[in-house]
Parts: C-alpha cells; structure tokens; sequence
C-alpha cells in the first residue's frame, strides 16, 4: 500500500494538531491494538476543523465503525446539534455509543443501525458535514444519496481517497489521469474511488481537493 505521510510527518501533524482526552486516547489504543482502521487524530483534527469551518449544527456519517469520527466531529457541534452515525456491525455501534456517552456527546447523537445509504432516506437535510467512509464501491451512491441535504457552505469528506487495504494506488492515479485503459483491470474499491473523485470533481456546484493526510481525504465544499 502506498504510503501517504512518512511516519515522521505523521508524528509531526500528530504533535501540532489538536490535543486529545481520555476518551480519544482510548479509542487510539483500542485501534492499535485491534489492528482497526480508524481515521487516526491527524484526520480527526481535520474533521473537527471542518465541522468548525461549515459551522456544522448537523453532520451525517455514511458508516461510523466504534464512533471515532464521530466523536471528533461532536467537539465541534452545538449543544442542541445533531450527527447520525450508521454502521452494519451491531457491536461496532455499541461501543460508539459507549464512547459518545463517556464524551458527554450521547444527547446530540442518532444511531442507526444496518445500510447507511436506506438510513439517509429517513432524514431530511440540511447536514452541513457529511462523512462518506464505508463500502468504497458505493460512494457514488452515497454522494447522490446526500447531495441535495448539503447546503451551500458544507462540506463533504470522502476518507480512503489515495490509499485502504484494498486499493491499487497505480491505477487509482492513472484512472484519475484518465487513462481508461486499466479500469477492466482495476478492483471494485479502487473503481470505486476513482468514480467517486470523478463525480465530485465534475460536480459543479462542489470545488474538490484531496489532502494527503491519514489514507487520504477528498473534501468537497459547496459552492453553490
């Protein structure tokens, strides 16, 4: 897998981001331990950072896992703010909604359980932060699914945008130069981000770009 970030980099943005509490500690050594593939605080710090910047009063997560994004986005939110974490796993959503609670974050979250993308359908917008962070096949769908519940001035994050377990970092980068001619060859997840960045990128009322922080980021603000 490629590398995003050297892991003195890493450490580096680690260092200057945002301090963490007990509770984040927690879910790091739980991640580390489990070998759980979670956004890590230097992604964590960006999300918050956005959820400050599109003054985000409700944010929607296309899969959650344990809750960690979620709780870093809670920081962010105001008492009476909403997010909605979705995941498939029912032990997963527990233990996000153990640690939403440990963070005092419980009273402002929504728990759904089973496919993010029939879960969406039971909200109406505006979600002014949208997280899209499960099957890499689907975030297209995704996208389209909360297209029109994002306001103008919010922000939609796609994580795994360069690098996952899965993806071919090569053809990712030659399907996104344009080459066509490994898409037969390239896998579902890889496929699947490299119509994603096409989508939003086309979009002409979001303004894209990829930040090279945890396995990559693709931050699409809306403009109009």
């Amino acid at each position: 897998m490629v590398e995003v970030l050297s892991d003195e980099i890493t450490r580096f943005v680690r260092t200057v981001g945002p301090d963490t509490d007990e509770t984040l500690a927690e879910m790091d050594a739980y991640a580390e331990q489990e070998g759980f593939p979670h956004v890590g605080p230097e992604v964590g710090g960006v999300l918050r950072l956005l959820a400050r910047l599109s003054n985000a009063e409700r944010v929607f997560e296309f899969g959650s896992g344990y809750g960690y994004s979620a709780y870093w986005f809670a920081g962010a939110l105001p008492d009476d703010g909403e997010i909605v974490l979705t995941e498939v796993d029912e032990d997963e959503l527990e233990m996000a909604r153990e640690y939403m609670a440990e963070g005092g974050y419980d009273d402002i979250a929504q728990y759904e359980l089973g496919d993010a993308l029939e879960a969406i359908e039971r909200y109406d917008g505006p979600f002014e932060t949208v997280l899209i962070d499960h099957q890499k096949h689907r975030y297209v769908e995704a996208f389209d699914a909360v297209r029109e519940k994002v306001p103008v001035g919010g922000v939609v994050v796609a994580d795994n945008a360069i690098a996952a377990g899965p993806l071919e970092f090569d053809k990712l980068l030659a399907l996104a130069e344009g080459d066509e001619t490994v898409a037969d060859d390239a896998n579902k997840y890889t496929r699947g981000i490299a119509d994603y960045l096409e989508r939003v990128t086309e979009d002409p009322a979001f303004e894209t770009v990829v930040l090279p922080v945890g396995e990559g980021i693709a931050v699409s603000y809306r403009v109009e």
